[in-house]
């Protein structure tokens, strides 16, 4: 057994630690080019580019974890991964300046659940789906990457439009990513309670995170906490309350 054989043997029967590696030198170099853009662009952002890449690149269902050798990036981007990270980093919040919200928190998730769902209504309607469990699925992906799929799962959408959902909300995330920077000064981000609201609206919870690490990454906890009960606010409404408006409007 020659030399590339038994390294590739020992990385696919450690695929977790591969991915560890694999990820932590995607996303130095991501890190580093996005520092070349002075904080106009977060390193992450220029990260989920590379991860979009790889994945094209892996081809198959589950991307580049469609290759044994890199079978452990499908565990560690995994659900398990994912919630673990969200809840570590609420954690980090101050349950005073959660309180400061209030009401404007909760109106925050509600306006942002609902522009998500018109826009994605409306987009969806365009590309030509006439069908209300379409319509409100690719309504959710606009929402997040997370509730898009759900809500597909629940009313039992067709494969296309659920990676058409996944889609929508991937370009969200990247978006609101790119985005926050600029608009920060303008819309007065620079405390809790705005970054909390901020979250709410926008939902993504890996755009909205990302994107306030490049203003101010003492904010990310606070937007990560609504943006968190965006999404679990959302997978509640999208195939109960917001199908059934759908299917009064559409039939």
């Amino acid at each position: 057994m020659d030399l590339m054989a038994m390294l590739t043997k020992v990385l696919t029967k450690n695929g977790l630690i591969f991915a560890f590696v694999l990820i932590g030198i995607t996303n130095l170099i991501a890190y580093k080019l996005a520092g070349l853009t002075k904080g106009r662009i977060h390193g992450s952002a220029v990260a989920i580019f590379f991860g979009l890449v790889l994945a094209y690149i892996g081809g198959g269902a589950k991307g580049l974890a469609s290759i044994p050798l890199f079978a452990g990036v499908g565990m560690l981007g995994g659900a398990m991964f994912r919630d673990f990270a969200i809840v570590s980093t609420a954690f980090g919040a101050d349950l005073r300046e959660i309180k400061k919200v209030g009401f404007v928190g909760v109106l925050s998730l509600v306006l942002g659940l609902l522009t998500s769902w018109i826009a994605g209504v409306i987009v969806a309607y365009a590309l030509g789906y006439r069908d209300s469990v379409s319509l409100v699925t690719i309504g959710a992906g606009v929402a997040t990457f997370v509730v898009g799929p759900v809500t597909g799962a629940a009313l039992g959408a067709t494969s296309e439009v659920i990676a058409i959902s996944i889609a929508a909300g991937v370009v969200k995330s990247v978006l609101v990513m790119i985005c926050t920077p600029f608009v920060a000064k303008a819309v007065g981000l620079d405390n809790p309670q705005s970054a909390m609201v901020f979250g709410g609206l926008m939902g993504t919870t890996s755009g909205t995170a990302a994107g306030i690490a490049a203003v101010d990454p003492k904010l990310v906890p606070y937007c990560a906490m609504t943006a968190t009960f965006y999404t679990g606010f959302g997978c509640l409404v999208f195939p109960s309350i917001l199908y059934l408006a759908t299917k009064a409007v559409f039939g």
